[in-house]
């Protein structure tokens, strides 16, 4: 019971403080929780690409002016944005030269789903319809958030915020704005409200948007969006992604989730891969699996999670050849609340061996959590939720103190640092 209550006022005072890094008030009370040998990149020193995405890394830490992305993708822990938000922050908080754009961001309050809470973009709910891969009742079209707002009304008022409660030292700005959406059909103007803000409006049929050029940057606007004619049959506007964009150099952080999304989901995406290849990113974390392996033992299908996984690499590598590749074991879960879900240990085997075939990265959350079973011990300590699936506030924070560790560990690593040294760079940025 003690050790509950400690926990809970240091959640309290997590909550209050905002971005703080806490493993190191978690380790001496509930290290045994954690097996720390465990966290590393492993085969991240034998991996060309790796070497290359730290050496990129290393050279804005030093305050080089360059441009760097990673990509993070996976369900419901990623569409939360808790811990990948977290790692953004630590990242673009590193010094003066380190805050990229916001970038790709999807507005999932008008699919009628959660949305993360560091950036706002509302209009009237009940004129919106959502639609995710990973529902199997769903069919529309999909980009690259998996995700899809249908908007079939008259008109509407769009209110587009880049900052909500976001603990960046600086707020996002944008002088460029892209909306991207079903663009072989004319249906509906958009319109940004304020005429002055617009320099110039561009539409790219091929890769499903329209871009905004702005005279200045800002960090919200307003945009209408109205039938063109009243008399259009089924008229039809499909939200898959806004981009809030500028030229600054930096570390730019995507993350893209959908609510119980597997590789099946993703698969869905007709147009996934196609606008993936405007960016070509540096990182490319998978978190996808967790749903794959939602089943009891006798329906998981292992060839085909194996298939999947392979496909999914071989994409990413022909939209950026030399991207470096985090592959992340599932957390230990339990299926329907009652039964340790055998399933994962399987997951890790698999992964652990297409991380060797293509010269890639595992980050193993699952052994690090303890294996089979760990998640009630986690769940026992207030860091994941009932379900036994979900983290809890601060286990999502633990969970991105966890992979920041790891990730500096295998930087210093390849680049001769001191990993204190490094480490303590990212505990003193919110300070």
């Amino acid at each position: 019971m003690r050790y509950y209550v400690i926990l809970i006022l240091f959640f309290i005072g997590f909550k209050t403080l905002g971005q703080e890094y806490v493993l190191d008030n978690f380790i001496p009370k509930f290290g045994n929780l954690i097996k720390m040998d465990s966290n590393k990149l492993i085969g991240a020193d034998k991996s060309p690409s790796f070497n290359n995405f730290f050496s990129k890394l290393d050279s804005i830490y030093i305050g080089k002016k360059e441009k760097l992305h990673i990509f993070h993708i996976g369900g419901s822990h990623i569409q939360a944005d808790i811990y990948s938000n977290k790692l953004r922050t630590y990242f673009q908080n590193m010094n003066a030269v380190s805050m990229g754009q916001r970038g790709f961001v999807f507005p999932f309050q008008l699919a009628h789903t959660n949305n993360p809470t560091n950036y706002s973009i509302k209009a009237s709910k009940d004129k919106w319809k959502g639609y995710r891969n990973s529902v199997l009742k769903d069919s529309i079209a999909w980009g690259l958030a998996g995700v899809t707002a249908a908007f079939r009304d008259c008109a509407d008022t769009i209110y587009i915020h880049a900052n909500y409660k976001n603990n960046t030292k600086e707020n996002y700005t944008f002088d460029k704005l892209r909306i991207f959406y079903n663009t072989w059909k004319e249906d509906y103007k958009l319109t940004i409200l304020d005429s002055n803000l617009v320099v110039s409006e561009t539409l790219n049929d091929q890769m499903m948007y329209r871009e905004f050029q702005l005279s200045r940057a800002v960090e919200s606007l307003k945009m209408s969006i109205q039938i063109k004619d009243s008399t259009i049959v089924n008229p039809e506007f499909l939200m898959m992604g806004i981009e809030f964009m500028n030229n600054n150099p930096g570390i730019e952080y995507t993350s893209i989730g959908v609510n119980g999304a597997s590789f099946g989901s993703y698969n869905r995406s007709a147009f996934f891969e196609k606008q993936l290849l405007l960016y070509k990113p540096d990182l490319f974390i998978i978190s996808v699996g967790t749903n794959d392996a939602y089943k009891p033992q006798s329906e998981f299908k292992e060839d085909e999670y194996r298939m999947n996984y392979e496909a999914f690499i071989q994409m990413i590598q022909r939209v950026n050849p030399n991207c470096a590749i985090l592959l992340t074991v599932p957390n230990d879960n339990y299926y329907k609340k009652k039964y340790p879900n055998k399933n994962t240990a399987v997951q890790e085997q698999i992964i652990l061996q297409l991380a060797e075939k293509y010269h890639m990265a595992t980050w193993n959350l699952y052994e690090i959590m303890g294996g089979l079973g760990s998640s009630y011990k986690w769940y026992r300590n207030k860091l994941m939720r009932s379900d036994r699936i979900h983290f809890t506030y601060l286990g999502y924070s633990l969970k991105a103190d966890l992979l920041l560790n790891a990730l500096v560990n295998s930087w210093a690593n390849c680049t001769n640092r001191n990993p204190e040294t490094l480490l303590n760079q990212f505990k003193m940025v919110n300070e």
